[in-house]
């Protein structure tokens, strides 16, 4: 399998998974101070959506860049094989 070699969707990926880093680093945090467990709960839930999302993004970068490059496709249907897969991304984001 291959990596992507689009930078800016690199970027977006990891500035994604920094945010979720952060909000980890926030959960700590909360079990140290003793917070309330549903507190602590829906933060948990908060980064698990978040990890989700950032797959399902990775994937259909991954997706995008794999059918680009192994169908040659002309600048017109590499824009409608963008719109496609935006809204696949929208459907999977819907399934968490």
């Amino acid at each position: 399998m291959s990596e992507l070699v689009d930078a800016k969707a690199r970027t977006d990926l990891l500035n994604r998974l920094k945010r979720a880093e952060g909000q980890l680093r926030g959960i700590q945090r909360m079990i140290e101070e003793g917070q309330p467990c549903l507190d602590i709960a829906g933060q948990m839930a908060a980064v698990r959506k978040a990890l989700d999302s950032t797959y399902v993004r990775m994937t259909v970068c991954f997706m995008q860049q794999e059918l680009l490059g192994r169908l040659q496709l002309d600048g017109s249907a590499g824009q409608q094989l963008d719109g496609v897969l935006e809204d696949m991304q929208a459907l999977l984001g819907k399934v968490r």
